[in-house]
């Protein structure tokens, strides 16, 4: 059987760039920024007056992004087409008082972030990753991408009941990484480590918000190289799809004649709730949007009209069918890897999706001749969320939830489809188009 992809690979092949350049939401949005910064997009700040001038414009807050597009011509009561995504993924999180150690083993003191699959984060090679705040009251991105920490397994030895009575791991005794040998555990080693990394002067880091990642590299997957493998792929896969859509369209040659307003809302702390200043629960997505009305000389009523018309595509990972698993799994839908986006639907609105935000994603895919397939928990199971009903009930805008079915979500290691990441574009491309 031939080994060429079915697809041109080439949006897969920055999406591993995307990956590994993004080991924590700060740099994710960074590398985000920087791929908008080539497709002609200005950062604006938020401690500063807005004008009505048209073209692309980012915003930046801590691991949250929002980029929108504004036509020649769009009125103040234009509506927007927004894909929300976000930017966290579970992980091992820096404490503020990271130096420690036993018998001779010296560790970093980590908080579990999210719900990850905590055993796949043992015996894997971890670097350290995230924002410095410094002194003189800037930040600063470092990433130490090298076999730095590793959290190790009992050996079996000591525990031969473990394939009859399951793993059990205890998150504060059993997750601290070990980092050195030594019995002289001093504070500040962690972070004067850093600081030597970055070429910073001890004492220079005040605040930081730091956390592990796996070194090994994402790659192609298979006999045929039909699947992915990688790190944070929920929800950075949608993360890069969108950045990628809202760049192909603001820089198509009939972009000023959108009927809408494309915008790209990168949220971080979804996989804890949403509830912060940079979540998809906090005031950031509808200050920009308002802004930005007001901004073009609308009023109030204008901003009414534009939220009415708006419609949000929240684009996150969801579930393929597990062939170890089956049962798990709703009987009627299986959603199978390189079978298109998903379309994720509750009628409990874990997801945000009705009727008609099924006719609206539809619409895209069949403008961008990409298949979609359903998703559905199985009855006898809870279901998980996204920021689709959040987004929905705190904007009042109509939301749909899609995005790329995955195996091994919320592991150090996820595993999708190759080609899909492509489809997700190629549809997210068509919605914001219009």
């Amino acid at each position: 059987m031939s080994t060429r992809p079915r697809f041109d690979r080439g949006h897969t092949d920055d999406l591993i760039s995307f990956l590994a350049a993004s080991p924590s939401p700060y740099h994710a949005v960074a590398s985000a920024a920087e791929r908008l910064e080539k497709a002609g997009f200005r950062q604006v700040e938020e401690t500063e007056a807005w004008d009505g001038s048209t073209g692309g414009k980012y915003l930046l807050r801590g691991g949250a992004i929002v980029a929108w597009f504004v036509p020649e011509g769009a009125a103040a009561h234009t509506p927007y087409r927004i894909v929300g995504a976000h930017t966290d993924s579970p992980n091992l999180r820096v404490k503020p008082l990271p130096d420690t150690g036993a018998h001779g083993w010296r560790q970093v003191a980590v908080e579990i972030y999210g719900g990850p699959l905590l055993n796949s984060w043992l015996d894997r090679d971890l670097g350290l990753a995230g924002r410095l705040s410094l002194r003189d009251g800037t930040s600063r991105l470092v990433n130490v991408d090298r076999p730095l920490l590793r959290v190790p397994q009992l050996a079996i030895h000591m525990d031969r009941s473990v394939h009859t009575d399951g793993l059990k791991l205890d998150k504060q005794k059993h997750m601290q990484p070990i980092w050195g040998l030594g019995t002289d555990v001093r504070e500040g080693d962690l972070i004067r480590f850093v600081e030597e990394e970055c070429g910073l002067a001890p004492g220079d880091v005040t605040g930081w918000d730091l956390m592990t990642h796996s070194v090994e590299p994402p790659a192609y997957l298979g006999r045929d190289r039909e699947l992915l493998a990688g790190p944070r792929m929920d929800n950075l896969l949608s993360v890069h799809a969108a950045t990628a859509a809202l760049a192909a369209v603001a820089t198509a040659s009939d972009a000023d004649a959108l009927p809408y307003i494309p915008v790209l809302a990168a949220f971080d702390h979804e996989e804890n709730g949403s509830q912060s200043d940079t979540g998809a629960d906090g005031p950031l997505l509808g200050t920009v949007l308002e802004r930005s009305v007001f901004a073009r000389g609308g009023t109030y009523e204008d901003k009414a009209r534009s939220f009415a018309g708006t419609v949000c595509l929240s684009s996150d990972t969801g579930h393929a069918v597990h062939p170890n698993y089956a049962e798990r799994h709703d009987p009627t839908h299986h959603p199978r890897a390189n079978g298109g986006p998903i379309l994720k639907v509750n009628v409990n609105n874990r997801y945000a999706t009705d009727g008609g935000g099924r006719a609206v994603f539809a619409a895209a895919c069949e403008k961008a001749g990409v298949p979609f397939q359903s998703f559905v928990s199985n009855n006898a199971m809870p279901c998980g969320t996204t920021i689709g009903p959040i987004t929905a009930a705190r904007h009042g805008i109509k939301t749909v939830d899609v995005g790329v079915a995955i195996l091994s979500m919320h592991s150090v290691r996820e595993l999708c489809g190759a080609d899909d990441p492509h489809l997700l574009a190629d549809a997210l491309r068509a919605f914001l188009e219009g």
